[in-house]
């Protein structure tokens, strides 16, 4: 569920203001929110084409656009749908995944579709992390990072984040750090996407070294998937 604080903005899964305590105006459901967000990441990062709508170089859409195609192609399931809804999934989403500028919104990242990024470029942490999987990890070390699927390589923030972002793939995946200060002295690009994802075209293997298991971060990681399973 999302609502929305007349002081603070919107804000997600609890009936009151998080900052204030105060109860928020309804804004959508929390199936219509997972539905709507489910749609963005198809048009956004995967398929415009599908909903018959045009992105721009940079990966930018008009919302009124997208909100005249679902309605078409939603029938009433999404009759309700207006450009404040677009806002509100954008603000109160925790990855930052998506962005609006004025009357257009985009996917920070993720996307198969090629675009030309025009994303932040300063400030990079000197080490970045990848997660893969273990038995891929000796390939990797002799031959790079490549996107795989995606257009471009993702990288997390914190060996924590990395660690979160592989759990979904394997059980006990190898994290990978990318000395991301000597690729930017080697004058390759790091673009700084979302809250704690980096993406860049490739890395090469020079760059690469493994975190170990024991790693605190990691431990602590591996300690919250345990808890959840129990």
């Amino acid at each position: 569920m999302i609502r929305e604080c007349t002081n603070h903005g919107f804000y997600a899964d609890d009936h009151l203001c998080p900052a204030c305590n105060a109860e928020g105006r309804f804004i959508m459901r929390t199936g219509e929110r997972n539905s709507l967000a489910r749609r963005l990441a198809l048009v956004l990062r995967h398929a415009p084409e599908k909903f018959d709508l045009e992105m721009d170089i940079n990966g930018w859409i008009d919302v009124k656009d997208i909100i005249r195609q679902f309605k078409q192609s939603g029938g009433k399931r999404f009759h309700w749908l207006r450009p404040h809804h677009f806002r509100a999934i954008v603000e109160t989403d925790p990855k930052g995944r998506y962005e609006i500028r004025g009357n257009t919104i985009r996917a920070t990242y993720g996307h198969t579709v090629e675009i030309e990024l025009d994303l932040p470029t300063d400030n990079i942490p000197d080490a970045l992390y990848f997660p893969c999987d273990p038995e891929q990890t000796e390939n990797l070390l002799d031959v790079g990072i490549s996107p795989g699927g995606r257009a471009h390589v993702h990288l997390s923030a914190s060996i924590r984040s990395a660690a979160e972002a592989g759990h979904v793939h394997f059980p006990l995946p190898t994290i990978l750090e990318v000395d991301t200060a000597q690729m930017n002295a080697a004058g390759e690009t790091i673009w700084h996407a979302g809250i704690t994802v980096y993406l860049t075209e490739n890395v090469p293997a020079q760059y690469i070294s493994v975190i170990d298991n024991d790693d605190p971060e990691y431990v602590l990681a591996r300690a919250r998937w345990v808890e959840e399973e129990e």
